[in-house]
């Protein structure tokens, strides 16, 4: 269900430039399907405020953002590191 709503987020934060199904589906980062620093920009906003996690860019935050799979890994990482249930 995470997987679901991040593809979500990443269509709305891309205005519709990749869609759900494609960020769901793609092989490639998602940066080479059209996801800009400007949509990046605004899944950290939306993640962050949807599931309560941050992401640092100084880290490997950026990494995190062109892959989906290592998105959602963060994000029940950090969920479970609260003490929630993923």
């Amino acid at each position: 269900m995470v997987r679901e709503r991040l593809a979500a987020m990443v269509a709305s934060a891309s205005d519709g430039a990749v869609t759900a199904d494609e960020a769901m589906t793609t092989s490639v980062p998602l940066s080479a399907l059209g996801v800009t620093s400007l949509a990046q920009m605004r899944l950290i906003d939306a993640v962050e405020t949807e599931f309560g996690v941050e992401i640092d860019l100084s880290g490997d935050g950026l990494d995190l953002l062109d892959d989906l799979d290592a998105l959602e890994r963060h994000i029940d990482e950090a969920r479970g590191a609260r003490g929630a249930r993923p």
